[in-house]
Formats: C-alpha cells, structure tokens, sequence
C-alpha cells in the first residue's frame, strides 16, 4: 500500500504483483502505499466484508495462531535487552535487535534489525511502547518515526508513549534488500510498461528479469526470509525486549496487513491496534491488483471532477472527458517523449508520466501540483513536473539515488502471495478486465503485476483470511475513495477480525489518521490513550 514524510515539493509504485500499498512522500503524515504496477503492483480485491472467495480455496484458510509458550530455541531472543544509543536525530535513541533468520532454524544464522524510539515526554503516566509501521512494504518504520511519527503525533499520544519503529527485514537499516543501483533504476522506471507488440513485450520481460536476478544475487539466503509473517514474528520480539506484555501499534496501508497477520499470530498478545487504509489478506495476487486498479480509478474520477472546477484544469472542461484527454497524452508521449530538463538526461515518456499521475492520487492535497505539471508537459512541452512527483513515488533523490523502497517491496510480495500472472499471455487475457477496472490505468497496471513470474525465490505465504480470535478490540479504518487500498478491503478485514471495529472516513487520499479529519483522529486517539474502541461501524467526514 503505500509513506507520509515530506511535501513532494519539485515524495503501495509498482514493484510486486499486484498493488502495493506504500505512499509517496507527498506530505507528512501520510502512510506508504506502494503499487505492485507501476514499478509492479500490489493486493488484490476482496469481498465488502465477506471471507469466502469462489474458485480460490486457501482463501477459505484462516491463519493459525502461534502456541502461547515459547519455543527453547527462541528464548535467547525473547531475552535479549537492547543498548540504546544516540542516532544522530535529536530526541532519539537507536538500537539493534536480534532475529533468527529462519524460524523453522533458529540456531541457524540472525538476522540485525534496526530499531528506533523516541521517550514519552509526559506528563501522566507511560502507557508503554506504540510501534508504528507506515506500509510498503519497504517503507522505512525509522524514517517514519523520526520524520513524522515521533515529532507529528498527537502530544497527548506523545507524551504517554514510548514511540518505537523498527525497519523491517530486508527493509532501510536491516540488512537492506538490493538489485539495481541509480543508472539501473532509471532504466527500469523508464521501460514502457504497456507494449505495443511481441518485441515491447519481449524487452518488457526482460527488464523484470534483470531486476529480479539483480535482486538475486545481492542476498539470496535473505530474500527467502523477508516474508510478512517473519516481519510480524519480529515485532513480537521487539515487544518483549521493550519489556511490554501487549503491542500496541498503528499500521497504514502494507502495515495493516503485517499488523493483523501479528494478530493473528499471537491474539492473547494484542494491545491496542490501529490498522489504518486496510488490506484484505484472504485475496489472491490478481484479484487484489484488479481492486486496486479500480481503486486508483475512484480516485482519478474525484481528481477529474475537482479538476474541471478550476480554471487552470489542462484536460477539458467535463470530467467525463478528463479520462480519455489523459490517455491521448499517455499515447503521444509513448511515441514521442518531451524533455524535462533532467541533468542525467532522462526524457519523459508513457511510462514515468502514469507514474507521476499515480503518485499524486494519494493524496488530494497534490491534485494543484499535479494540474500545474500537466499543464507544463501538456502545454509547454516541460516534462519537469511529472518527473519530480514520478521521483517522489520511486523514492529517487536529486543525486540519481534511490532508496531500497522498490526492491523490498518486491522481495515482500513476490515471498508472499504467488503471481498473479506466469506469461505475457497471462497478461493479455486478463486486459479486459484490468481496462474494465480503470481505463486511464488498466493495461499498464496489469504488465506491471507479471514482475513476480520472474523472482529468484519460490513464495511461501498463500491467501488466508485473519481472524485473531481472543483478541482485544482492534481498530480497522477504511477511506472511501482511498486509491491504494479500495474501502471494501477495510470491510473486509474487519468482518474477518472476530474483535474489530470498523472505523469508516468518507474521504480521498490514502489512509485516514492525521489528514484533517477531528473525527476520525479524535475516535483513534481516545482509543490510544484510553483503551476505548469507537462504537461499530463508526463513520467520520
């Protein structure tokens, strides 16, 4: 799904096989929503509020919690207390944490994970620690935390709580997955991911194999052990080495998914959990790539409504036409790409364009600097703009540098669910229905979910359906127009969680907490603070 950091200001992508949550830095406070298509999307659709899913028999499958005692082989890690140093941020303090890399072997190999606090400053009393995770996956939990979470919070929260991130495996500062370095990646984002014909396909393919074979040959022993049930089987490690009995955590958008898989996990050990712009984790890979797909089309249509009310809208005065203006001009840069005036030359056409446009459904409050670039490409022949919000979703920086936000967060879903799709052919079959979905960004968000059918390492999770029964109230939210993660996957999850409260944001963008609204904030920080849940199916505008 899905990070919120800084202002996109000149920052889910796909990278996986179906949408991925992670979230463009945009603006702060925001959670990483990745698509698994763009650079290869994520999840897939789910029923609004069922588990059962025809034709696809482990979603019928719920996860299975751990036993309540733990295994001899895990007790030096349960036991281990973590040296808290300084960081170089002020007000926070570092650690590193210890983890089997395998837990079906924990006697053979760790694996160091990067965690990061910073103290409650009362006054009242400590409640204990808040772990947050802002989704991906590959989003950075540290990042997060030092750049919105432990200084943008809520005081109240701040000041009764020990705020705690750790970076998952294979994510930022634990032992980081990689595959290309900056020359690589440009290329990569640039690859036109909607071909025309058998040779665009052939080099299509080609480039998913470099990836994944670059991915490859970094960490081969890593990449089978970044899965999202090991990452959750961390946190409960953590949540003992920071001396806490429950978690108490909020999760956005990929977080969701890793916070409900720790409930499923160990339910009598759920504190108080915010899972915030939800994942259905009973779906297929397809299935959850064609509900976001449609999802990013609910958002395009709230974009192209408010953009025919301005005056400086570039793409006509009726937004029923909006849509078709946009794909003409995706076609027309997929044969003749404009300049942007990119030091490393980089050009821009179809591809990093639709990225751009991507990128800025996320969040609302980028839908004026999402006219103003398209009025430059559109108008000016200045691609400039498009770029920098294409850079802000890839996390590319003004060096030619990019975070390993796009290779974790493929290394994660592809570990997790199968492919969508295992050829070319898969693809075609399945354009009507992805073009159905989203006509502006139906075919290139399903190319986008062949990446998995070239990984290095077979998938070990499946689709399952998270019940966590015997857990405390947990807090589900779901935005109505949310482009990452559709509404129906929050109601969803929250009909499968035997103890969830479904928190409704009638809204756009990309999760909910922290976006403006008093309603939805102050339901979750009085559940924070209090222990008090909302009342079911709450809503909030």
């Amino acid at each position: 799904m899905h990070t919120r950091r800084t202002p996109v200001s000149t920052d889910p992508s796909p990278t996986g096989h179906g949408p991925r949550t992670r979230r463009p830095n945009l603006r702060r406070g925001r959670a990483v929503g990745t698509l698994l298509a763009v650079a290869a999307l994520l999840l897939s659709a789910c029923t609004s509020g069922g588990s059962t899913h025809p034709g696809n028999p482990a979603a019928e499958a719920a996860l299975a919690a751990l036993p309540r005692s733990t295994p001899a082989a895990l007790t030096p890690y349960y036991g281990q207390k973590l040296t808290w140093r300084s960081c170089g941020t002020p007000g926070f303090q570092c650690a590193t944490m210890r983890a089997p890399l395998d837990y079906a072997e924990p006697g053979a190999g760790d694996i160091r994970l990067a965690v990061a606090r910073k103290k409650a400053t009362g006054p009242g009393a400590r409640l204990g620690s808040l772990l947050v995770n802002p989704g991906g996956p590959g989003g950075s939990a540290i990042a997060y935390l030092q750049q919105y979470a432990g200084i943008g919070y809520p005081t109240d929260v701040r000041a009764r709580y020990d705020m705690v991130a750790v970076d998952p495996r294979g994510v930022a500062r634990s032992e980081p997955v990689k595959c290309l370095n900056g020359r690589q990646m440009d290329r990569y984002t640039q690859t036109d991911f909607t071909p025309d014909d058998e040779k665009e396909a052939g080099a299509l393919v080609a480039t998913y194999k470099r990836f994944a074979e670059g991915c490859g040959a970094d960490a081969p022993g890593l990449l089978r052990h970044v899965s999202t049930a090991e990452a959750a089987r961390d946190m409960d490690i953590l949540r003992a080495a920071l001396g806490d009995d429950r978690l108490t955590y909020v999760g956005a958008s990929y977080g969701t998914f890793l916070g409900a898989t720790y409930a499923g996990l160990f339910p009598d050990r759920v504190g108080r959990l915010v899972l915030d712009g939800a994942m259905d984790p009973s779906l297929p890979a397809r299935r959850m790539n064609l509900d976001q797909t449609a999802g990013f089309e609910t958002a395009f249509q709230a974009f192209a409504r408010d953009c025919v009310r301005q005056r400086d809208c570039p793409l006509g005065t009726k937004a029923s036409g909006v849509g078709k203006n946009l794909k003409a001009f995706f076609r027309k840069l997929d044969a003749r790409p404009i300049p942007t005036g990119d030091p490393d030359g980089r050009v821009l056409g179809e591809s990093l364009a639709t990225t751009g446009v991507i990128a800025a459904m996320y969040d609302e409050g980028a839908w004026a600097q999402l006219r103003d670039a398209l009025s430059s490409a559109m108008k000016e022949n200045d691609g400039a703009g498009l770029l920098a919000l294409s850079d802000s979703y890839y996390e590319r920086d003004a060096d030619g540098r990019y975070t390993n936000l796009m290779f974790a967060n493929a290394a994660v879903n592809c570990l997790d669910l199968p492919a969508a799709f295992a050829t070319p052919d898969d693809v075609r079959k399945s354009l009507p229905a992805f073009e159905k979905a989203s006509p502006v960004f139906g075919e290139g968000l399903a190319w986008a979910t062949l990446n998995c059918a070239y990984w290095p390492v077979a998938p070990t999770g499946e689709p399952r359906r998270i019940e966590a029964r015997g857990a405390a109230p947990i807090v589900v939210v779901g935005t109505t127009r949310d482009p990452a993660t559709p509404y129906r996957w929050a109601r969803a999850l929250s009909g499968q969680l035997s103890s969830a409260r479904l928190l409704t944001y009638d809204g756009d963008g990309h999760t909910a907490y922290g976006r403006g609204s008093r309603c939805i904030d102050n339901t979750i920080n009085a559940y924070l603070l209090r222990g008090t849940p909302p009342t079911r199916d709450k809503r909030c505008s």
